[in-house]
Protein backbone atom coordinates (compact mmCIF):
# COMPACT_ATOMS: atom_id res chain seq x y z
CA UNK A 1 0.00 0.00 0.00
CA UNK A 2 0.80 3.51 -0.71
CA UNK A 3 -1.21 5.69 0.95
CA UNK A 4 -1.24 9.14 -0.44
CA UNK A 5 -0.17 12.45 1.37
CA UNK A 6 -3.49 13.79 1.84
CA UNK A 7 -5.16 10.44 3.32
CA UNK A 8 -2.03 9.91 5.57
CA UNK A 9 -2.82 13.64 6.62
CA UNK A 10 -6.46 12.90 7.39
CA UNK A 11 -6.16 9.74 9.42
CA UNK A 12 -3.02 11.59 11.41
CA UNK A 13 -6.31 14.58 11.32
CA UNK A 14 -8.72 12.09 12.76
CA UNK A 15 -6.24 10.13 15.35
CA UNK A 16 -4.39 13.07 16.38
CA UNK A 17 -6.12 15.95 15.90
CA UNK A 18 -4.98 19.34 14.50
CA UNK A 19 -1.78 19.68 16.16
CA UNK A 20 -0.78 16.64 15.32
CA UNK A 21 -1.60 17.43 11.61
CA UNK A 22 0.09 20.63 11.87
CA UNK A 23 3.52 18.98 12.87
CA UNK A 24 2.42 16.35 10.41
CA UNK A 25 2.37 19.11 7.39
CA UNK A 26 5.36 20.54 8.40
CA UNK A 27 7.78 17.28 8.56
CA UNK A 28 5.46 16.63 4.55
CA UNK A 29 6.45 20.22 3.66
CA UNK A 30 2.61 21.84 3.79
CA UNK A 31 3.57 24.10 6.36
CA UNK A 32 6.79 26.61 5.57
CA UNK A 33 8.89 27.78 8.80
CA UNK A 34 8.20 31.48 9.38
CA UNK A 35 8.43 33.68 6.52
CA UNK A 36 9.35 36.75 8.92
CA UNK A 37 11.69 39.20 7.27
CA UNK A 38 11.24 42.32 9.72
CA UNK A 39 8.69 44.27 10.88
CA UNK A 40 6.33 46.33 8.02
CA UNK A 41 7.34 49.28 6.50
CA UNK A 42 4.14 51.10 6.58
CA UNK A 43 4.38 54.58 5.00
CA UNK A 44 2.65 57.15 2.17
CA UNK A 45 -0.50 56.69 4.44
CA UNK A 46 -2.52 59.83 5.31
CA UNK A 47 -1.98 60.29 8.91
CA UNK A 48 -5.04 60.03 11.30
CA UNK A 49 -6.37 57.05 9.67
CA UNK A 50 -8.83 55.42 12.21
CA UNK A 51 -8.47 52.01 12.40
CA UNK A 52 -10.46 49.40 15.33
CA UNK A 53 -7.98 46.47 16.77
CA UNK A 54 -10.62 43.76 18.21
CA UNK A 55 -8.53 41.75 20.50
CA UNK A 56 -5.61 42.05 22.79
CA UNK A 57 -4.00 38.79 21.84
CA UNK A 58 -0.67 38.64 20.50
CA UNK A 59 -2.21 39.56 16.41
CA UNK A 60 -4.31 42.59 17.70
CA UNK A 61 -1.46 43.96 20.02
CA UNK A 62 1.49 43.84 16.96
CA UNK A 63 -1.28 45.06 14.44
CA UNK A 64 -2.52 47.79 16.54
CA UNK A 65 1.76 48.70 17.60
CA UNK A 66 2.85 49.19 14.53
CA UNK A 67 0.11 51.19 13.12
CA UNK A 68 0.28 53.21 15.35
CA UNK A 69 3.89 53.73 14.99
CA UNK A 70 2.77 54.11 11.28
CA UNK A 71 0.67 57.75 12.57
CA UNK A 72 -2.41 55.87 12.30
CA UNK A 73 -5.26 56.70 14.60
CA UNK A 74 -5.67 53.17 16.61
CA UNK A 75 -8.51 52.08 19.00
CA UNK A 76 -7.76 48.50 20.63
CA UNK A 77 -10.57 46.93 22.38
CA UNK A 78 -10.18 43.90 24.11
CA UNK A 79 -12.59 41.71 26.53
CA UNK A 80 -10.78 40.46 29.59
CA UNK A 81 -9.21 42.71 32.01
CA UNK A 82 -5.74 42.05 30.81
CA UNK A 83 -3.63 41.36 27.20
CA UNK A 84 -2.42 38.68 25.95
CA UNK A 85 -5.19 36.62 25.19
CA UNK A 86 -3.98 33.05 25.03
CA UNK A 87 -0.39 34.17 26.14
CA UNK A 88 -1.53 34.40 29.89
CA UNK A 89 0.59 33.65 32.98
CA UNK A 90 -0.92 32.82 36.20
CA UNK A 91 0.97 33.48 39.60
CA UNK A 92 0.32 34.17 43.25
CA UNK A 93 -2.46 35.81 44.29
CA UNK A 94 -3.98 35.55 40.22
CA UNK A 95 -7.80 34.51 40.20
CA UNK A 96 -9.19 32.12 37.54
CA UNK A 97 -13.35 32.80 36.95
CA UNK A 98 -14.59 30.41 34.44
CA UNK A 99 -18.01 30.14 32.81
CA UNK A 100 -20.58 29.63 35.41
CA UNK A 101 -18.58 31.76 37.64
CA UNK A 102 -16.42 28.93 39.38
CA UNK A 103 -13.43 30.98 40.94
CA UNK A 104 -10.20 29.66 41.80
CA UNK A 105 -7.66 31.61 43.76
CA UNK A 106 -4.01 30.69 43.32
CA UNK A 107 -1.32 30.57 46.05
CA UNK A 108 1.52 29.90 44.70
CA UNK A 109 5.06 31.02 45.70
CA UNK A 110 6.74 34.39 44.83
CA UNK A 111 8.21 33.39 41.82
CA UNK A 112 6.27 30.27 40.68
CA UNK A 113 3.81 30.31 37.59
CA UNK A 114 1.98 28.61 34.99
CA UNK A 115 1.36 29.29 31.60
CA UNK A 116 -1.79 28.09 30.79
CA UNK A 117 -1.87 28.74 27.22
CA UNK A 118 1.68 29.08 24.71
CA UNK A 119 4.93 28.16 27.12
CA UNK A 120 7.24 27.99 24.81
CA UNK A 121 9.30 30.02 21.68
CA UNK A 122 10.84 27.80 18.68
CA UNK A 123 13.93 28.71 17.41
CA UNK A 124 12.58 29.47 14.09
CA UNK A 125 9.68 31.76 15.18
CA UNK A 126 12.03 35.00 13.90
CA UNK A 127 8.96 37.53 14.98
CA UNK A 128 8.10 36.55 18.30
CA UNK A 129 11.76 36.45 19.10
CA UNK A 130 12.76 39.86 17.17
CA UNK A 131 9.64 41.75 19.07
CA UNK A 132 11.03 40.27 22.23
CA UNK A 133 14.48 42.00 21.21
CA UNK A 134 12.60 45.38 20.50
CA UNK A 135 10.30 45.31 23.51
CA UNK A 136 13.07 44.20 25.79
CA UNK A 137 11.70 40.87 26.52
CA UNK A 138 14.71 38.83 28.06
CA UNK A 139 14.91 34.92 26.85
CA UNK A 140 16.24 31.84 28.24
CA UNK A 141 16.03 28.51 27.30
CA UNK A 142 13.27 26.20 27.54
CA UNK A 143 14.22 22.51 28.19
CA UNK A 144 12.29 20.37 26.15
CA UNK A 145 14.16 16.94 26.11
CA UNK A 146 14.91 15.67 28.85
CA UNK A 147 16.03 11.74 29.05
CA UNK A 148 15.79 11.56 32.69
CA UNK A 149 11.83 11.80 32.10
CA UNK A 150 9.95 9.10 32.27
CA UNK A 151 7.68 7.29 29.66
CA UNK A 152 4.69 5.92 31.79
CA UNK A 153 2.06 3.45 30.82
CA UNK A 154 -0.68 1.02 32.03
CA UNK A 155 -0.53 -1.58 29.95
CA UNK A 156 3.78 -2.36 29.85
CA UNK A 157 5.97 -2.87 32.41
CA UNK A 158 3.93 -3.80 35.08
CA UNK A 159 2.65 0.06 34.94
CA UNK A 160 6.09 0.73 36.06
CA UNK A 161 7.32 4.39 34.44
CA UNK A 162 10.47 4.10 32.42
CA UNK A 163 13.06 6.92 31.93
CA UNK A 164 13.53 7.93 28.35
CA UNK A 165 17.32 7.18 28.20
CA UNK A 166 16.39 3.49 28.98
CA UNK A 167 13.50 3.39 26.11
CA UNK A 168 14.89 5.47 23.78
CA UNK A 169 18.29 3.48 22.80
CA UNK A 170 16.89 0.02 22.89
CA UNK A 171 14.17 0.92 21.06
CA UNK A 172 16.65 2.10 18.16
CA UNK A 173 18.50 -0.61 19.28
CA UNK A 174 16.40 -3.10 18.47
CA UNK A 175 14.58 -1.54 15.31
CA UNK A 176 18.32 -1.12 14.12
CA UNK A 177 19.59 -4.98 14.69
CA UNK A 178 15.86 -5.79 12.72
CA UNK A 179 17.05 -3.42 9.54
CA UNK A 180 20.45 -4.89 10.06
CA UNK A 181 19.26 -8.10 9.70
CA UNK A 182 16.85 -7.28 7.13
CA UNK A 183 20.42 -6.19 4.47
CA UNK A 184 22.05 -9.34 4.87
CA UNK A 185 18.90 -11.51 3.71
CA UNK A 186 18.58 -9.27 0.56
CA UNK A 187 15.08 -7.44 1.55
CA UNK A 188 16.26 -4.38 0.52
CA UNK A 189 17.70 -5.29 -2.79
CA UNK A 190 15.54 -3.59 -5.20
CA UNK A 191 16.02 -0.22 -3.14
CA UNK A 192 20.11 -0.72 -2.21
CA UNK A 193 22.80 -1.91 -3.65
CA UNK A 194 25.49 -4.49 -2.54
CA UNK A 195 27.88 -1.68 -1.20
CA UNK A 196 24.97 0.59 0.39
CA UNK A 197 24.08 -2.52 2.03
CA UNK A 198 27.48 -2.94 3.66
CA UNK A 199 27.72 0.63 4.18
CA UNK A 200 24.18 0.80 6.09
CA UNK A 201 24.90 -1.96 8.04
CA UNK A 202 27.79 0.29 9.56
CA UNK A 203 25.86 3.16 10.02
CA UNK A 204 23.53 0.90 11.98
CA UNK A 205 25.97 -0.42 13.94
CA UNK A 206 27.11 2.98 15.47
CA UNK A 207 23.64 4.38 15.35
CA UNK A 208 21.75 1.67 17.12
CA UNK A 209 24.81 0.11 19.60
CA UNK A 210 24.87 -3.13 17.71
CA UNK A 211 27.35 -6.28 18.66
CA UNK A 212 29.64 -7.18 15.51
CA UNK A 213 27.11 -9.46 15.12
CA UNK A 214 24.17 -7.01 14.43
CA UNK A 215 22.97 -7.65 17.74
CA UNK A 216 21.20 -5.34 20.16
CA UNK A 217 22.09 -7.29 23.30
CA UNK A 218 24.03 -6.89 26.68
CA UNK A 219 27.28 -5.66 26.47
CA UNK A 220 29.90 -2.80 25.69
CA UNK A 221 28.32 -1.30 22.11
CA UNK A 222 24.56 -1.03 23.58
CA UNK A 223 26.07 0.61 27.14
CA UNK A 224 27.72 3.22 24.94
CA UNK A 225 23.83 3.83 23.90
CA UNK A 226 22.22 3.00 27.02
CA UNK A 227 24.92 3.95 29.85
CA UNK A 228 26.47 1.48 32.05
CA UNK A 229 25.48 0.33 35.98
CA UNK A 230 27.68 2.45 38.58
CA UNK A 231 31.18 2.47 38.95
CA UNK A 232 32.74 0.00 41.21
CA UNK A 233 35.24 2.01 42.95
CA UNK A 234 37.96 -0.39 44.32
CA UNK A 235 38.57 -2.18 40.85
CA UNK A 236 37.22 0.75 38.66
CA UNK A 237 35.16 -1.04 36.28
CA UNK A 238 31.47 -0.68 35.50
CA UNK A 239 29.70 -3.58 33.99
CA UNK A 240 27.03 -2.77 31.31
CA UNK A 241 22.96 -2.70 31.79
CA UNK A 242 20.38 -4.68 30.31
CA UNK A 243 18.17 -3.62 27.89
CA UNK A 244 14.59 -3.72 28.66
CA UNK A 245 12.52 -6.34 26.34
CA UNK A 246 11.42 -5.49 23.20
CA UNK A 247 8.20 -7.17 23.62
CA UNK A 248 7.67 -4.52 26.48
CA UNK A 249 8.60 -2.02 24.23
CA UNK A 250 6.21 -2.53 21.43
CA UNK A 251 3.37 -2.83 24.13
CA UNK A 252 4.03 0.90 24.64
CA UNK A 253 2.84 0.99 20.71
CA UNK A 254 -0.30 -0.19 21.65
CA UNK A 255 -1.05 3.85 22.81
CA UNK A 256 0.25 5.36 19.78
CA UNK A 257 -0.86 8.58 21.60
CA UNK A 258 2.11 8.08 23.89
CA UNK A 259 4.40 8.17 20.66
CA UNK A 260 3.12 11.34 19.17
CA UNK A 261 3.36 13.74 22.46
CA UNK A 262 6.92 12.03 22.73
CA UNK A 263 8.02 12.74 19.73
CA UNK A 264 9.86 16.05 20.81
CA UNK A 265 13.30 15.67 18.30
CA UNK A 266 10.90 14.56 15.36
CA UNK A 267 8.73 17.63 15.17
CA UNK A 268 10.37 20.79 13.67
CA UNK A 269 8.51 22.96 15.94
CA UNK A 270 10.02 20.93 19.06
CA UNK A 271 13.37 20.78 18.23
CA UNK A 272 15.87 22.55 20.32
CA UNK A 273 16.69 25.15 21.29
CA UNK A 274 13.28 26.54 21.99
CA UNK A 275 12.89 29.58 24.64
CA UNK A 276 10.44 31.01 27.12
CA UNK A 277 9.91 35.10 28.08
CA UNK A 278 12.05 35.16 31.45
CA UNK A 279 9.45 35.40 34.62
CA UNK A 280 6.02 34.63 32.42
CA UNK A 281 4.70 34.18 28.62
CA UNK A 282 2.90 37.32 29.65
CA UNK A 283 5.73 39.17 29.48
CA UNK A 284 5.27 39.92 25.68
CA UNK A 285 1.72 41.09 25.57
CA UNK A 286 2.67 43.09 28.24
CA UNK A 287 5.65 44.92 26.99
CA UNK A 288 2.87 45.88 23.88
CA UNK A 289 0.44 47.17 26.71
CA UNK A 290 3.46 49.43 28.29
CA UNK A 291 3.56 51.10 24.23
CA UNK A 292 -0.15 51.28 23.61
CA UNK A 293 -1.32 51.99 27.16
CA UNK A 294 -2.96 55.00 25.98
CA UNK A 295 -4.93 53.19 23.28
CA UNK A 296 -5.85 50.00 25.18
CA UNK A 297 -9.65 49.95 26.38
CA UNK A 298 -9.79 46.34 28.80
CA UNK A 299 -13.37 44.89 30.09
CA UNK A 300 -15.02 45.91 26.48
CA UNK A 301 -17.39 42.88 25.34
CA UNK A 302 -17.86 43.29 21.54
CA UNK A 303 -21.17 42.73 20.61
CA UNK A 304 -21.54 43.97 17.10
CA UNK A 305 -19.71 44.53 14.13
CA UNK A 306 -21.65 46.76 10.51
CA UNK A 307 -19.93 48.19 8.36
CA UNK A 308 -20.47 50.58 4.76
CA UNK A 309 -18.73 51.35 2.53
CA UNK A 310 -17.56 54.50 4.07
CA UNK A 311 -16.29 52.80 7.49
CA UNK A 312 -16.58 50.18 10.32
CA UNK A 313 -18.76 50.81 13.56
CA UNK A 314 -18.43 48.74 16.58
CA UNK A 315 -20.74 48.36 19.60
CA UNK A 316 -19.69 47.10 22.20
CA UNK A 317 -20.46 46.79 26.38
CA UNK A 318 -18.36 48.49 29.07
CA UNK A 319 -18.04 46.27 31.59
CA UNK A 320 -16.67 48.40 33.98
CA UNK A 321 -19.85 50.48 33.99
CA UNK A 322 -22.23 47.75 34.21
CA UNK A 323 -22.55 46.71 31.16
CA UNK A 324 -23.39 50.49 29.42
CA UNK A 325 -23.21 49.92 25.47
CA UNK A 326 -20.88 52.12 23.45
CA UNK A 327 -20.10 52.31 19.81
CA UNK A 328 -16.72 53.92 17.78
CA UNK A 329 -16.12 54.64 14.34
CA UNK A 330 -13.16 53.35 12.02
CA UNK A 331 -12.16 53.58 8.22
CA UNK A 332 -11.04 49.71 9.00
CA UNK A 333 -11.55 47.16 11.31
CA UNK A 334 -8.37 44.48 12.09
CA UNK A 335 -10.77 41.71 13.56
CA UNK A 336 -8.95 38.98 15.82
CA UNK A 337 -11.48 37.54 17.95
CA UNK A 338 -11.53 34.45 18.13
CA UNK A 339 -14.05 32.49 15.88
CA UNK A 340 -15.58 30.71 18.63
CA UNK A 341 -16.14 33.74 19.88
CA UNK A 342 -16.61 35.76 16.54
CA UNK A 343 -19.66 33.10 15.70
CA UNK A 344 -21.32 34.69 18.48
CA UNK A 345 -21.23 37.95 17.51
CA UNK A 346 -23.76 40.51 14.96
CA UNK A 347 -21.23 40.57 12.68
CA UNK A 348 -22.00 42.10 8.88
CA UNK A 349 -19.77 40.59 6.52
CA UNK A 350 -20.18 38.66 3.20
CA UNK A 351 -21.77 34.85 3.18
CA UNK A 352 -18.83 32.99 2.95
CA UNK A 353 -16.82 34.42 5.34
CA UNK A 354 -19.99 33.78 7.56
CA UNK A 355 -20.03 30.34 6.79
CA UNK A 356 -16.50 29.78 7.42
CA UNK A 357 -16.55 31.45 10.76
CA UNK A 358 -19.15 29.07 11.74
CA UNK A 359 -17.07 26.40 10.39
CA UNK A 360 -14.56 26.66 12.37
CA UNK A 361 -16.28 27.88 15.69
CA UNK A 362 -15.73 24.23 17.30
CA UNK A 363 -11.73 24.91 19.41
CA UNK A 364 -9.93 22.29 19.59
CA UNK A 365 -9.72 21.87 23.46
CA UNK A 366 -6.82 21.74 26.05
CA UNK A 367 -6.44 21.21 29.62
CA UNK A 368 -3.12 22.26 31.70
CA UNK A 369 -2.64 21.99 35.75
CA UNK A 370 -0.06 23.73 37.86
CA UNK A 371 0.84 21.50 40.74
CA UNK A 372 2.99 23.65 43.70
CA UNK A 373 5.04 21.44 45.65
CA UNK A 374 6.86 21.70 49.22
CA UNK A 375 10.28 20.61 47.56
CA UNK A 376 11.35 20.19 44.11
CA UNK A 377 11.32 16.23 44.64
CA UNK A 378 11.91 15.87 40.89
CA UNK A 379 15.55 17.69 40.84
CA UNK A 380 16.35 16.08 44.29
CA UNK A 381 15.17 12.50 44.28
CA UNK A 382 14.64 11.96 40.15
CA UNK A 383 17.64 14.03 39.22
CA UNK A 384 14.96 15.68 36.28
CA UNK A 385 15.56 18.93 35.51
CA UNK A 386 13.23 20.75 32.77
CA UNK A 387 11.20 18.52 30.14
CA UNK A 388 8.55 16.44 29.88
CA UNK A 389 7.27 12.98 31.29
CA UNK A 390 4.45 11.41 29.39
CA UNK A 391 1.76 8.76 30.05
CA UNK A 392 -1.33 6.93 28.31
CA UNK A 393 -3.25 7.94 31.59
CA UNK A 394 -5.74 11.11 31.21
CA UNK A 395 -3.15 13.59 32.17
CA UNK A 396 -1.25 12.69 29.27
CA UNK A 397 1.67 14.97 29.96
CA UNK A 398 4.10 16.20 32.82
CA UNK A 399 6.07 19.20 32.18
CA UNK A 400 8.89 19.97 34.42
CA UNK A 401 10.00 23.78 35.15
CA UNK A 402 13.13 25.00 33.19
CA UNK A 403 13.63 28.00 35.26
CA UNK A 404 14.53 28.09 39.03
CA UNK A 405 16.90 24.76 38.95
CA UNK A 406 18.56 23.49 41.73
CA UNK A 407 16.33 25.75 44.24
CA UNK A 408 15.54 25.09 47.49
CA UNK A 409 12.43 26.16 47.69
CA UNK A 410 9.02 25.20 46.71
CA UNK A 411 8.25 24.52 42.87
CA UNK A 412 5.52 24.32 40.82
CA UNK A 413 5.35 21.91 37.49
CA UNK A 414 2.66 20.86 35.64
CA UNK A 415 0.83 17.91 36.30
CA UNK A 416 -1.71 17.64 33.44
CA UNK A 417 -1.57 18.83 29.41
CA UNK A 418 -4.30 17.08 27.70
CA UNK A 419 -5.68 17.65 24.76
CA UNK A 420 -8.94 16.70 22.56
CA UNK A 421 -11.25 14.10 24.35
CA UNK A 422 -9.43 14.18 27.94
CA UNK A 423 -9.13 17.52 28.00
CA UNK A 424 -13.29 17.98 27.74
CA UNK A 425 -13.51 15.28 30.39
CA UNK A 426 -11.45 17.57 32.84
CA UNK A 427 -13.78 20.92 31.63
CA UNK A 428 -16.80 19.05 32.83
CA UNK A 429 -15.37 18.93 36.48
CA UNK A 430 -15.25 21.19 38.88
CA UNK A 431 -11.58 22.34 39.81
CA UNK A 432 -11.45 20.75 42.72
CA UNK A 433 -12.87 17.16 41.32
CA UNK A 434 -9.94 18.19 38.25
CA UNK A 435 -7.12 18.73 40.83
CA UNK A 436 -8.03 16.21 42.86
CA UNK A 437 -8.11 13.57 39.77
CA UNK A 438 -4.75 14.73 38.54
CA UNK A 439 -2.75 14.42 41.50
CA UNK A 440 -4.66 10.60 41.29
CA UNK A 441 -3.16 10.22 38.13
CA UNK A 442 0.42 11.39 38.94
CA UNK A 443 1.05 9.66 42.11
CA UNK A 444 1.18 6.58 39.64
CA UNK A 445 4.67 8.55 38.37
CA UNK A 446 5.87 10.32 41.09
CA UNK A 447 4.76 8.92 44.28
CA UNK A 448 6.00 12.00 46.55
CA UNK A 449 2.91 13.68 45.59
CA UNK A 450 1.18 12.15 48.46
CA UNK A 451 3.42 14.36 51.26
CA UNK A 452 4.77 16.75 49.15
CA UNK A 453 1.70 18.74 47.32
CA UNK A 454 0.62 21.68 48.37
CA UNK A 455 -1.81 23.62 45.89
CA UNK A 456 -2.78 23.54 42.71
CA UNK A 457 -4.22 25.73 39.58
CA UNK A 458 -6.23 24.51 36.50
CA UNK A 459 -7.53 25.91 33.53
CA UNK A 460 -9.61 24.11 30.63
CA UNK A 461 -10.14 26.32 27.74
CA UNK A 462 -13.72 25.47 26.80
CA UNK A 463 -14.40 27.58 30.50
CA UNK A 464 -12.12 30.37 29.58
CA UNK A 465 -14.46 33.26 28.88
CA UNK A 466 -13.54 34.91 25.70
CA UNK A 467 -11.94 31.85 24.50
CA UNK A 468 -14.11 28.35 24.71
CA UNK A 469 -10.95 26.73 23.45
CA UNK A 470 -7.78 26.51 22.52
CA UNK A 471 -7.17 26.74 18.85
CA UNK A 472 -8.52 26.51 15.66
CA UNK A 473 -9.57 22.85 14.38
CA UNK A 474 -8.45 22.86 10.14
CA UNK A 475 -8.40 20.04 8.25
CA UNK A 476 -7.63 20.04 4.42
CA UNK A 477 -11.01 19.87 3.32
CA UNK A 478 -12.27 23.26 5.53
CA UNK A 479 -8.92 24.72 4.89
CA UNK A 480 -9.87 24.28 1.03
CA UNK A 481 -13.32 25.27 1.51
CA UNK A 482 -12.95 28.18 4.29
CA UNK A 483 -9.47 29.66 4.52
CA UNK A 484 -9.53 31.79 1.20
CA UNK A 485 -12.69 33.64 2.61
CA UNK A 486 -11.56 33.92 6.08
CA UNK A 487 -8.08 35.27 5.11
CA UNK A 488 -9.61 37.87 2.24
CA UNK A 489 -10.49 41.27 3.04
CA UNK A 490 -14.36 41.37 3.60
CA UNK A 491 -15.18 45.61 2.62
CA UNK A 492 -13.65 47.11 5.33
CA UNK A 493 -12.91 44.31 8.18
CA UNK A 494 -10.05 42.06 7.90
CA UNK A 495 -9.67 38.77 10.64
CA UNK A 496 -6.21 38.49 12.04
CA UNK A 497 -5.31 35.63 14.47
CA UNK A 498 -3.62 31.94 14.20
CA UNK A 499 -6.64 30.89 12.84
CA UNK A 500 -5.50 32.52 9.64
CA UNK A 501 -2.18 31.79 9.65
CA UNK A 502 -1.61 29.56 6.76
CA UNK A 503 2.51 28.81 7.79
CA UNK A 504 2.62 28.61 11.30
CA UNK A 505 -0.85 27.94 12.94
CA UNK A 506 -1.57 27.15 16.74
CA UNK A 507 1.54 29.27 17.17
CA UNK A 508 2.22 32.79 18.89
CA UNK A 509 4.41 33.25 15.90
CA UNK A 510 1.62 32.33 13.80
CA UNK A 511 -0.87 35.23 15.31
CA UNK A 512 1.75 37.51 14.57
CA UNK A 513 2.68 37.01 11.37
CA UNK A 514 -1.28 37.02 10.47
CA UNK A 515 -1.70 40.44 12.57
CA UNK A 516 1.28 42.19 10.32
CA UNK A 517 -0.24 41.13 7.34
CA UNK A 518 -3.42 42.11 7.77
CA UNK A 519 -2.26 45.71 8.55
CA UNK A 520 0.05 45.39 5.81
CA UNK A 521 -3.62 44.79 3.56
CA UNK A 522 -5.19 47.42 5.01
CA UNK A 523 -2.19 49.78 3.97
CA UNK A 524 -1.99 49.31 0.88
CA UNK A 525 -5.52 49.85 0.27
CA UNK A 526 -5.06 52.94 2.17
CA UNK A 527 -2.21 54.20 0.08
CA UNK A 528 -4.40 53.30 -3.01
CA UNK A 529 -6.81 55.29 -2.31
Amino acid sequence: MNPSRRKVLGLIGALGGSGAMLQAMSTLGFAQESPYRGPPTLTGAPRGTRVVVLGAGMAGLTAAYELRNAGYRVELLEFANRVGGRSWTIRGGDRVVELGGETQHCQFERGEYINPGPWRIAHHHRAIIDYCRRLKVPLEPFIEMNYNGFLHSTQAFGGVPKRWHEVVPDFQGYVGELLAKSTRQQALDDALTADDRELLRDVLRNWAGLDSQFRYTRGPASARMRGNGATDFPDGTAAPTEPLPFVELLKLSRDASIWRTSNHSGYRGLQSPLFQPAGGMDAMPKAFARELRDIVRLNARVVAIDQDERGVRVAYEDLTDGGRRRTTTAEFCVCTIPLSILSQIDLKVSLPMKDGIDALAGYVSSFKAGLQFKRRFWEQDEAIYGGFSHTNLPITTLAYPSHGLNSDRPGVLYGAFAMGAWSMEFAGLSAQERLRKVLEYGRQIHPQYDTEFQHGISVAWHRVPGSHGCFVRWTEDTRKQHYRNLYEMDGRVVLAGEHVASAVGGWQEGAVLSGLDAIGRIHQRVVAA
